[in-house]
């Protein structure tokens, strides 16, 4: 495990952390929540070795293997298979090892390299690589491609599956899913809940966080709290925590006010001064109880519309893509529908499908390829780009763009009244002559509502709003967009925004645009059937593994015969590695479905005691908290079952390949 004692850290003047005690067992998975600042990454720091405490001591497991994605972007000419592959530790070193023992022609250490190679599973380390790429929205076609054909959110991409490909006892991942289409983070939510190591997560996504993760961790004021409980239930606890503490609060003011009355009252009569001495000490030694402080929320909320036409926009056999100077892509064609006042639509569809291309037509960003889009009269578009440089210049501050906005629009606004404005988007003081290319991600997303709110639309076309955003402004967002009168567009992988905000979706595909008769529920079910369908096809194409035909060993050469008799000793030590694995897993789970049903009827015998312990409402209690133990111990272990039927599973299926 992984222990904290009273650790501090300094940065300058600055404390970011201060007597910090705190465990992470083995296996746990963790979201790490806070503010922005609150020392997040701070933390992560810390446990890769970038930081050192200056305070207290950190206890890590000498043997642990650590994961976490790298942050700069990667500059290779290997194909995309081949980079992800190698982040495979123990597979390149029991590939080195067997490099080393050939060169030296040493039998022993041959055979005991391929037995490495079996365990670190080189059988089958290509196809669990590209199965990472895959999940991660790549295209078949895109896995022996080079790193450097890709873009900078593709390459992260990448980055991503490395971490995941990398053998590790604890994994760190910081907004995993930001460069993630919803498609791939349902992907990823479902691998991460297979992880078996400890997982420490820094993510804005709600639903991702609430999948994942089972213990959160919360830094504020230089201090961490642990929580039993994924967000929804850290949020309920910490909700808690402020009602009482304020609770506590007031009534120690109230017992403040009263001595301090006391005091005030009879500190000059001398009968009294005893008694009033006694509360004077009294009061220095109380230990103070702060009050609720929780930060302002943050608030906005979108303007009336000045117009409502109806339909907002018509699309008649319209093709959507891109043109060039002498050709077009055609991504979605034969598009007919209707966007009506009042609608909130979700568009859904797997990556690469045409969402955003079909967002950014409607914005009028990219022209339509052919067919017609008719505008309603008067219609207003509040534009937000996935790509946020698409509507801003990094070379001008937040005013400068409000400015020039008030200029060209509809809405005029003075100076002053702009600067009152962007104080409610936090920007206050300087901020607001700031150059945006130094502004960070959430605040470059702050100023783009900013600037759509200013020309109060009655359409919000809103490609991946949230990609930078915080918990707290996600939330602002969603309840601004529920109170808006006009009608929403929404492009997003946050599900607990689409499922507050939108009444209806649209599929995207390569068909065209479609209803999708179901909710967020149906529809992550429909992606994961989707992307078994992929793995499959994978599969098929690739076709059943090469069987080694028989060789006839006349004619060799003696060198020729050596190779020959090594590739069949190999051969049969991964057979027999991989038949010793599946004997042990056979016999775990033997034993598990043992426990399993030991617990049932512990559970079932509990359950038939329950009416008796009513009598007393302490042993009540202690049954249910003793039911609740056996409840989560019961799941812990279907779980196991689970991954050790697929592990079963994928190993028999090797095992067959081989013959």
């Amino acid at each position: 495990m992984i222990v904290l004692r009273d650790v501090e850290l300094r940065r300058g003047v600055r404390t970011l952390m201060s007597g910090v005690n705190v465990t992470i067992n083995p296996g746990e998975k963790i979201g790490l929540v806070g503010r922005n600042g609150a020392g997040k990454s701070t933390l992560f720091a810390l446990l890769n070795g970038q930081l050192q405490e200056e305070k207290g001591e950190i206890e890590f497991p000498a043997h642990w293997r650590l994961s976490q994605v790298e942050q700069h972007m990667p500059e290779s000419e290997e194909s995309a298979s081949e980079f992800v592959l190698a982040s495979d530790t123990r597979l390149a070193q029991a590939q080195e090892q067997l490099k080393a023992a050939e060169l030296i022609d040493d039998g022993m250490a041959i055979a005991e390299s391929y037995m490495a190679l079996a365990d670190a599973g080189a059988h089958d380390a290509m196809s669990r690589a590209q199965a990472l790429i895959l999940g991660l929205g790549f295209k078949t076609e895109d896995l022996d491609k080079p790193v450097n054909s890709f873009s900078g959110g593709w390459r992260m991409r990448l980055q991503l599956a490395r971490a995941l490909m990398c053998p590790s006892d604890l994994m760190l991942l910081d907004e995993p899913t930001n460069h993630l289409d919803l498609d791939a983070l349902v992907w990823l939510e479902s691998w991460l809940q297979r992880y078996p190591g400890t997982l420490i997560m820094i993510s804005h996504d709600r639903e991702f966080l609430d999948a994942v993760t089972r213990v959160t961790l919360h830094i504020e004021n230089a201090q961490i709290t642990r929580y039993g409980a994924n967000y929804s239930g850290f949020e309920t606890l910490r909700a808690q925590e402020l009602v009482l503490q304020q609770a506590a609060f007031e009534k120690q003011q109230d017992k403040i006010s009263h001595l301090q009355h006391f005091i005030d009252r009879f500190k000059a009569k001398a009968s009294k001064a005893k008694q009033a001495q006694s509360r004077v000490k009294a009061l220095e030694r109380m230990e103070k109880i702060a009050p609720m402080m929780s930060a302002a929320d943050f608030t906005f909320e979108f303007k009336d519309p000045l117009h409502l036409p109806n339909p907002m926009v018509a699309i008649q056999g319209g093709s959507f893509g891109y043109q060039a100077e002498h050709a077009s892509t055609v991504i979605l064609e034969s598009v007919s529908r209707s966007v009506l006042s009042g609608q909130r639509i979700g568009i859904l569809g797997a990556n690469g499908q045409g969402k955003s291309t079909f967002v950014k037509t409607l914005a009028q960003a990219i022209p339509l390829i052919s067919g017609e889009i008719t505008l309603g009269k008067g219609l207003s578009i509040g534009y937000f780009a996935q790509q946020e440089l698409d509507v801003l210049d990094l070379r001008q501050s937040p005013l400068e763009h409000m400015i020039e906005l008030a200029k060209k629009g509809p809405i005029p606004g003075r100076e002053q009244e702009i600067r009152n404005f962007l104080g409610t988007f936090r920007f206050a003081d300087q901020m607001v002559n700031q150059a945006v290319g130094t502004l960070s991600g959430g605040e470059k997303a702050r100023l783009v509502l900013a600037m759509i709110v200013w020309q109060r639309p009655n359409l919000l076309l809103l490609d991946e709003p949230t990609n930078h955003l915080d918990l707290m402004t996600r939330e602002a967002l969603g309840m601004a967009i529920n109170d808006f009168e006009g009608t929403v567009l929404l492009v997003s992988h946050d599900r607990a925004l689409l499922r507050s905000v939108c009444e209806e979706f649209w599929l995207v595909s390569r068909s065209g645009i479609t209803d999708f008769k179901g909710d967020m529920d149906e529809y992550q079910k429909y992606l994961l059937e989707e992307s078994k369908k992929l793995r499959d096809a994978q599969s098929k194409a690739s076709g059943p593994q090469d069987q080694p035909a028989a060789v006839n060993m006349k004619g060799m050469s003696r060198q020729e015969k050596k190779l020959e008799s090594q590739k069949k000793s190999t051969q049969q030590v991964q057979h027999q590695a991989l038949k010793k694995e599946l004997q042990s897993m056979e016999n775990q789970m033997k034993q598990l479905e043992v426990q399993k049903h030991a617990l049932i009827e512990s559970m079932a015998s509990m359950s038939s005691g329950e009416s008796a312990a009513l009598g007393a409402s302490a042993k009540a209690k202690d049954a249910a908290l003793e039911m609740a133990k056996s409840a989560k111990a019961l799941k812990e272990m279907e779980s196991q079952l689970e991954a050790l039927e697929e592990k079963w599973l994928d190993i028999s299926q090797s095992l067959e390949a081989m013959g």
